[in-house]
C-alpha cells in the first residue's frame, strides 16, 4: 500500500473512532480493541494503531500494551475545572464584544441552535456534541482575542468528553439542552454578561 493511501487510512480511522467516541459509542472508561476495530472498520490493524496513537497525544484515549485502548474517563475534578475555565473565557467574551460581533451573533445562533435540533432528532449524537462545541466557542470569539481562543481549544476535547459522557441524558430530553443553549444565545445578543453568566453557570 503506497505512504499516501495509508495516511488516509489511518486518518479515516482516526476520525471514525474520536467520532464513536464524541457519540458516546465508546463510552468513558470502555476497553477498545486494537482487532475489534479494525474488522469493524474493514481495514489492517496498522492504520488503526496509527489512530490511537494519535488519539493517545490528544488525550482521547490511553493504550495498555497487549490490552487495548481505555477511552479517556474523566475526573470529577478535571470537568468541574474545565468548566470553570469555560465559564470564565465564554463570559468574558460575551463582556468584551463590540456590537458589530453581538450582531453577528445574533444573526447566526439561531441557525446553529437549528442544526443541533436536526443533529439529535436524526439521533447523530457525535455531530451534536461537535456543534455544541462550535457554539460555545463562538462566545469566546466574541471578543476577537486570538490568546483567549487559543487557551479555549485547548479546553475543547476536554469539554466534549464530558458531554459525550451525558449522551443518553442529552438524547432523553434534547429540549433542555436545546433550552437552554437558546437561552444563552439571547443573553449573549443582548450584551448582558451578568446573565449569560448566570446561565452558563446553571448549563
Amino acid at each position: 500500500m503506497a505512504k499516501n493511501t495509508r495516511g488516509a487510512v489511518s486518518r479515516r480511522a482516526y476520525a471514525r473512532i474520536r467520532r464513536d467516541i464524541l457519540a458516546g459509542t465508546h463510552a468513558p472508561g470502555s476497553l477498545l480493541s486494537e482487532n475489534e476495530l479494525a474488522a469493524d472498520l474493514g481495514i489492517s490493524r496498522t492504520p488503526v494503531r496509527t489512530a490511537l496513537s494519535r488519539l493517545q497525544d490528544e488525550g482521547w484515549i490511553r493504550i495498555y500494551p497487549q490490552r487495548g485502548a481505555l477511552v479517556r474517563e474523566l475526573t470529577e475534578v478535571e470537568i468541574r475545572e474545565a468548566a470553570q475555565a469555560r465559564h470564565a473565557l465564554e463570559t468574558a467574551g460575551v463582556m468584551r464584544a463590540s456590537q458589530e460581533r453581538l450582531g453577528e451573533l445574533t444573526d447566526g445562533l439561531p441557525d446553529e441552535i437549528a442544526r443541533q435540533r436536526s443533529a439529535l432528532t436524526a439521533g447523530d449524537f457525535a455531530t451534536f456534541n461537535e456543534l455544541s462545541g462550535e457554539f460555545h466557542r463562538a462566545f469566546v470569539a466574541l471578543a476577537g482575542n486570538a490568546t483567549m481562543l487559543e487557551l479555549y481549544d485547548r479546553l475543547q476535547d476536554r469539554m466534549m468528553l464530558a458531554t459525550a459522557r451525558s449522551a443518553a441524558d442529552i438524547t432523553e430530553s434534547p429540549d433542555s439542552a436545546l433550552d437552554e443553549h437558546a437561552g444563552l444565545a439571547r443573553a449573549a445578543a443582548d450584551g448582558d454578561w451578568v446573565e449569560f453568566a448566570r446561565l452558563l453557570d446553571l448549563h
